[in-house]
C-alpha cells in the first residue's frame, strides 16, 4: 500500500471519523486497484484506471469504485501530493422508487408474531421500533437504554457521527416497555440475543426477513414514504432520516409523484373512462 493511500485512510479515520466499514470499503477498493496495477494510485494515468475497472460490469460498483478514487484525488489535492489527475464523472444511474411498505402490511404482518415468549416480544418491538422511528440499523442496534429520553430517541452516533433526536409513537414505546420486562437478562444495550449478547446486524435482517419478507432498511424507507404522503416537509424529513443533503432525501418525491399519479389514474373521470 502506497504512502498516500496510507495518509488518506488515516485522514478519513481519525479526521474525518467515517465507520470503520466504511474505512475498510475505502482500503478494500483503493488498495485492490494498487495491487491490480503494481502501482501507487497516485502515479497512474486515467487510461491506466480505466483499464483496471474495466471488468467491472455493475454500474453501482463502479460508481462506488470512482468515488473512493475521487475522495482519494480530493484528498492528495488538498494536502498538495502530486497528483495530476482530475475527478472521474460517475456512470447514470435509472432513478428507482425506494421499495416500502404500506402501513397496513406491516402491522398485519407484526400481528403474527408469537408475544408468549420475551424473544416474540423483542422481535415485535424491534420491528416496530424501526418503523416507528426510521433509523438505520446500525443506530437501532447502538442504541442504549439511556437514549430513550421521554418520548424521544436520542441517536448518538449517525452517519458521520451526527447526533439527532426522533420522536418514538406511545405504540412503539409500549412494545420496547413489555420486552425491556419480559427478557430475563437485564443489559444497557438496548437489543439482545438469547445469551444476553448484542443483537447482530445478521439477526436483526433475518427477523426482519421472517416476518416482513424483506431487510430492515424497507422499514426506514416506509416510514419516510409514510410520512412525505401524509404531507411533512422534505426538510423535516432530511432531519428525522439524518441526511446530510436535501439531494439524498429528495428522492422520496419520486414515490409522491408516482402516488398522485396513481391516484389520478384510478379517481378521475377522464381515466376511468379509459378502462
Amino acid at each position: 500500500m502506497s504512502k498516500e493511500l496510507e495518509a488518506f485512510l488515516e485522514y478519513i479515520t481519525i479526521i474525518r471519523s467515517l465507520r470503520p466499514k466504511t474505512v475498510e470499503a475505502y482500503r478494500a477498493d483503493l488498495n485492490e486497484i494498487e495491487i491490480t496495477a503494481s502501482t501507487p494510485l497516485i502515479d497512474l494515468d486515467s487510461a491506466s484506471i480505466f483499464k483496471v475497472l474495466s471488468s467491472v460490469q455493475n454500474k453501482r460498483t463502479l460508481n462506488r469504485k470512482l468515488s473512493a478514487i475521487n475522495s482519494f484525488l480530493d484528498f492528495c489535492h488538498r494536502h498538495q501530493y502530486d497528483s495530476s489527475l482530475s475527478k472521474f464523472s460517475l456512470s447514470k444511474l435509472p432513478k428507482k422508487l425506494p421499495k416500502y411498505l404500506p402501513y397496513e402490511s406491516i402491522i398485519a404482518s407484526l400481528k403474527l408474531i408469537d408475544l408468549s415468549d420475551w424473544i416474540g416480544m423483542r422481535d415485535y418491538a424491534l420491528l416496530l421500533f424501526l418503523y416507528a422511528t426510521g433509523t438505520r440499523i446500525s443506530e437501532c442496534l447502538e442504541a442504549k437504554e439511556e437514549d430513550i429520553e421521554g418520548e424521544w430517541l436520542r441517536v448518538r452516533h449517525g452517519k458521520g457521527d451526527k447526533e439527532r433526536y426522533i420522536p418514538i409513537a406511545q405504540e412503539a414505546l409500549k412494545a420496547l416497555r413489555r420486552y425491556q420486562e419480559a427478557r430475563p437478562l437485564k443489559r444497557n444495550t438496548m437489543w439482545i440475543n438469547y445469551r444476553g449478547e448484542p443483537l447482530s446486524r445478521v439477526s436483526a435482517f433475518k427477523i426482519s426477513q421472517k416476518y416482513l419478507g424483506t431487510s430492515p432498511h424497507t422499514l426506514r424507507h416506509s416510514y419516510a414514504t409514510g410520512l412525505i404522503l401524509g404531507g411533512a416537509d422534505l426538510r423535516v424529513v432530511q432531519e428525522l432520516l439524518g441526511h446530510a443533503s436535501l439531494l439524498t432525501t429528495q428522492i422520496y418525491t419520486h414515490v409522491q409523484k408516482h402516488n398522485l399519479h396513481e391516484t389520478v389514474l384510478q379517481c378521475h373521470p377522464m381515466a376511468k373512462e379509459n378502462k
